[in-house]
């Protein structure tokens, strides 16, 4: 007698049940890829401003406490800004893995959260300078792929782990190359849309065409760099700083690219006629070369946030006169094209006897990109972050007691002098020198006065007074160098300033806030 059995139906030796919450994770990430990847496609084609990270880095960049950002760029120094993005594409990858459990265990929670982060991506977006009509466009259309990226991919993953818990392996393996193919497709297409989409946007501009073409009127007056105005010492700083190596600090988290051809500059506020310039109008009114030395107050004692060039432009009191400021204005607000503002006192852009000018161009020629092509200011003797504005496009002549900065709020003070300030180039720490003649050498800087001499002592010793280099300008540093008959061991050098006017540099120690940090750089050096 023969006993039929039945075939089993679904082959259960092979049916294992998938770590859920790992794929869920892998799916939310997967899901804001597609969010970002959509919305910089239709930002290179409709909205170049309206890239949900770099708005989002720029939100975080004006919120983010002073003592932060002050960390960010001893940290970072001129990376600081890659070291952001960084920062904020790891943070949106853990939120989205994040999401995409809460939408595997809770759905729709997950899909409220992409949906949450893509509405508060367009609020950074269109509430940014300069957002167009159409910024709010890429950020909706990409929330509303990532969501639905989200939804599809757990539900795929639901299917999965439900036939490997009904032991049913054709449909678990079917439900698992269902899951792992459209997430994987997904994910190759985020990366490659929203990569070729961001250098999209960074290359199809015509502005650095015009840059290129840009012809500048020959300067009326030239900057001559006097004979011993530069010492070639190994390691000491050249008296006029290259473009590439001048130091970079700014808030923008993307170079701005303005056109020349549409850029205008707008006086209002406290004038007697308001002014529109175009850049022929500007440039046409006669160029001519300054030497000045830029600070930012972000730089420590014997830092390298400072450099000097050959700057091209027009005075800005030219400009200003043509507007006719009023007799109780005593501030004007420089705005950048992306909304960065800065206070200057309306004295230092008035005073016949200092170069404050409109800069179209450095060490001759037009503005790099990130020093602020087309138009930029540059005003002697004010720490950058309340007189260099880059991109410039608006002043508006006001006062102190109606108006404030970007930095003011933020601690800062509203008006800030460049301190006296002197520092050691060579030797530095951390490189041993031979024993026997050793040039001590640096830089100093006394905006607008000059420097009259630059002291060194060595150990506890008697202050030495050292050579100066030829200045080009009392608007522009000095090197300083002293032959020292050094002796093995360990040893301090240190370093200071005395201006024209009889000032010595100060010795206490203070901060970069509120107004620039100050004291004697004191350096250790190893003689072998």
């Amino acid at each position: 007698m023969t006993t039929d059995t039945a075939a089993p139906t679904a082959d259960t030796t092979t049916v294992r049940r998938p770590h859920a919450w790992i794929w869920a994770a892998l799916a939310g990430i997967v899901s804001a890829a597609t969010l970002l990847a959509i919305a910089e496609l239709f930002a290179a084609l409709v909205a170049r401003s309206a890239s949900p990270v770099l708005a989002v880095g720029s939100f975080i960049v004006d919120i983010v406490p002073r003592p932060l950002k002050e960390l960010a760029i001893t940290l970072f120094g001129e990376t600081d800004k890659i070291a952001l993005l960084v920062g904020v594409g790891l943070g949106a990858a853990v939120a989205a893995a994040v999401a995409g459990v809460l939408q595997y265990r809770f759905r729709p929670v997950g899909a409220v959260l992409v949906g949450i982060g893509g509405v508060l991506a367009t609020v950074a977006i269109i509430t940014r300078a300069g957002a167009g009509a159409l910024a709010w466009l890429p950020p909706v259309l990409g929330t509303i792929g990532g969501v639905a990226v989200l939804i599809l991919t757990i539900a795929r993953l639901k299917r999965w782990v439900a036939a490997a818990e009904d032991r049913d392996g054709e449909k678990a393996r079917t439900s698992r190359r269902q899951f792992l193919l459209l997430t994987g497709l997904t994910a190759v297409g985020a990366v490659v849309v929203g990569v070729g989409s961001r250098i999209l946007n960074a290359t199809t501009s015509s502005v650095a065409a015009a840059r290129e073409a840009l012809r500048l009127p020959a300067p009326r007056t030239t900057v001559t760099v006097p004979e011993g105005a530069n010492w070639e010492i190994d390691g000491l700083s050249p008296i006029i700083t290259p473009n590439g190596d001048f130091y970079r600090v700014d808030t923008a988290l993307t170079v701005p690219n303005v056109d020349p051809t549409t850029w205008r500059l707008q006086i209002d506020g406290m004038v007697d006629t308001p002014v529109e310039l175009s850049f022929d109008d500007l440039v046409n009114m006669g160029l001519n070369e300054y030497g000045v030395t830029l600070t930012c107050v972000s730089n420590e004692v014997g830092g390298s946030l400072v450099g000097n060039a050959i700057w091209t432009g027009v005075p800005i009191r030219d400009v200003l006169r043509m507007a006719g400021v009023q007799s109780d204005a005593d501030m004007v607000l420089s705005e950048s094209v992306d909304g960065y503002t800065a206070s200057t006192p309306l004295s230092a852009l008035t005073d016949d006897n200092l170069d404050a000018i409109f800069a179209v161009a450095m060490n001759g020629e037009p503005l790099p990109f990130e020093h602020g092509f087309p138009v930029r200011m540059v005003v002697p003797g004010l720490y950058g972050y309340v007189s260099a504005t880059k991109w410039v496009t608006k002043l508006t002549v006001t006062r102190f007691d109606k108006d404030e900065a970007y930095w003011t709020p933020r601690g800062y003070a509203a008006q800030a002098p460049i301190k006296l300030s002197s520092r050691v180039d060579t030797p530095k720490i951390g490189a041993p020198v031979p024993a026997g003649t050793v040039v001590i050498a640096g830089m100093a800087w006394a905006q607008p006065v000059g420097v009259q001499k630059v002291e060194v002592q060595i150990d506890n010793g008697d202050w030495q007074e050292t050579q100066l280099s030829t200045p080009i300008n009392d608007q522009s540093w000095v090197q300083w160098r002293l032959e020292w008959a050094a002796e093995a061991g360990s040893h301090y050098i240190a370093v200071r300033a005395t201006d024209k006017d009889g000032n010595l540099q100060i010795q206490e120690q203070a901060p970069i806030a509120p107004d620039g940090s100050s004291g004697w750089q004191r350096t250790l050096v190893t003689v072998s």
